[in-house]
């Protein structure tokens, strides 16, 4: 796919590498999802507690990680309240999270009345660094919840040591990381209780969703209330209802503590189970994928691509990628780097991203932090809220964000390209790499400096 021609850029008008049609939307729907689909409607049974579809793709993914326990949700976030309510976290509480993650995380937190306390993250990874918890530590903490960022397996196992050793709960957020391993054994199930996400740019994709996982049947039992409105509903009452009536069931319930409508429907479950047949075999063409950009990438001065962490593997739901400017030779701030390159990329025909700008104690809801809109109340002897969530505690979580871009967008992400696709990539990059100084030449006139 090698061209030739003189040495501008598609910024400064040469064609790009790749036209804007050559990636692939996700996700990939086949006739497996269409017979999927047409399996429901042709049952008639949309929901229910015990409906046929969303059992069968709970067994399903239990077996895919490992968990003795599954439940369909709504989303993944109702599947980390759900982990986190299950476990004993209440109002009240302080569950310590990454200040690098999707907001959801923090916000589940939230949801049932507990307080998110940020700790910075490991420099590469991205993921909660598990040195930083005991320092994070108060009479009010009660939970740790890593994040299995951008498909990476956090360091489990560093991070449940500390854990175990100040008596502390762990609710994974996998909502990225379906298939992501710690060693031999799958995330999302090697804590307390998991999360995942099905929303629609994951790589289990079925529009929205969320799986609950654990291995603890009494965890399990508490989070099938809490997503029943939190009625009296043992999992054992399966039993009770008809397949062809999964609404009634054979007795009155009662709500006996505070929940929600968080189960999902037939249709998420049937399109889910399609896709779940085949993402081990997308994963491992992802993860070639991965592999071969990032080789390419390496050799280039000042470009960090995701490398190997020993021990962990990741699924590449998200490619983040580190600019160094000092080692590549070019005079810019690394934020103005990173805005020159997301344009010159972009330029080139690429799908690439920021994703996020700024740790998550800079949002509005943590600076704020209004009673009035439900955020809960400090208690005693807590940690002091105005102090955790200054932006400026989290450098590591600051210069990921300010130094690197993300290839590929939540439409179109690394699990649904081709080689062709990274084979362009890889020009495009090395392009507009091998002319950085003319770019940053560009970048000084057009780009605004940083604050």
């Amino acid at each position: 796919m090698k061209r030739s021609g003189n040495d501008d850029l598609a910024l400064f008008g040469r064609a790009p590498v790749l036209p804007r049609d050559s990636h692939r939307l996700w996700p990939v729907v086949t006739d497996d999802e269409r017979v999927a689909i047409a399996r429901v409607l042709d049952r008639g049974i949309l929901s229910g507690p015990f409906a046929p579809e969303a059992k069968a793709l709970e067994e399903e993914f239990a077996r895919f990680v490992g968990a003795r326990y599954c439940l369909l949700s709504h989303c993944g976030t109702s599947a980390l309240a759900m982990g986190l309510g299950a476990a004993g976290v209440r109002a009240g509480d302080e569950v310590i999270v990454p200040a690098y993650s999707f907001v959801a995380t923090p916000l589940s937190v939230l949801q049932v009345g507990a307080i998110p306390v940020f700790v910075d993250v490991e420099e590469g990874s991205g993921c909660l660094d598990p040195s930083a918890i005991e320092a994070a530590v108060t009479p009010r903490t009660r939970a740790v919840m890593p994040v299995h960022m951008h498909g990476r397996a956090a360091d489990m196992t560093a991070i449940l040591e500390r854990a175990r050793a100040l008596r502390l709960l762990v609710v994974e957020d996998a909502a990225q990381a379906h298939g992501a391993a710690c060693g031999e054994r799958p995330v999302g199930a090697l804590g307390d209780a998991g999360g995942f996400s099905l929303q629609s740019s994951k790589n289990l994709a079925a529009g929205e969703g969320g799986l609950f996982v654990t291995n603890d049947r009494a965890f399990a039992e508490e989070a099938n209330a809490i997503r029943n409105f939190g009625q009296d509903l043992s999992l054992s009452d399966a039993d009770d209802y008809e397949v062809a009536r999964p609404l009634d069931g054979g007795r009155a319930l009662e709500s006996h503590r505070v929940g929600s409508m968080y189960r999902g429907n037939e249709m998420m479950a049937a399109f889910a189970r399609a896709q779940l047949e085949r993402l081990p075999e997308r994963t491992a063409r992802c993860q070639r994928n991965a592999e071969k950009l990032s080789r390419a990438l390496a050799r280039l001065p000042g470009v960090t691509p995701p490398l190997p962490t020993p021990g962990r593997t990741s699924v590449h739901h998200k490619y983040r990628v580190a600019l160094d400017p000092e080692r590549a030779g070019v005079g810019l701030e690394p934020t103005r780097l990173r805005d020159a390159m997301l344009r010159a990329l972009a330029a080139e025909g690429l799908e690439v991203v920021l994703w996020q700008g700024a740790p998550l104690p800079a949002q509005g809801v943590f600076q704020k932090r209004d009673v009035g809109l439900g955020f809960p109340r400090s208690g005693e002897g807590g940690t002091d809220l105005a102090i955790n969530y200054d932006p400026a505690r989290y450098p590591r979580t600051r210069a990921l964000l300010d130094g690197s871009v993300v290839l590929f967008s939540q439409s179109c992400p690394l699990i649904a390209q081709d080689e062709t696709v990274v084979d362009g990539y890889i020009e495009a990059f090395e392009r507009v790499w091998h002319h950085r100084t003319a770019l940053a030449a560009w970048a000084e006139r057009e780009l605004p400096r940083s604050r």
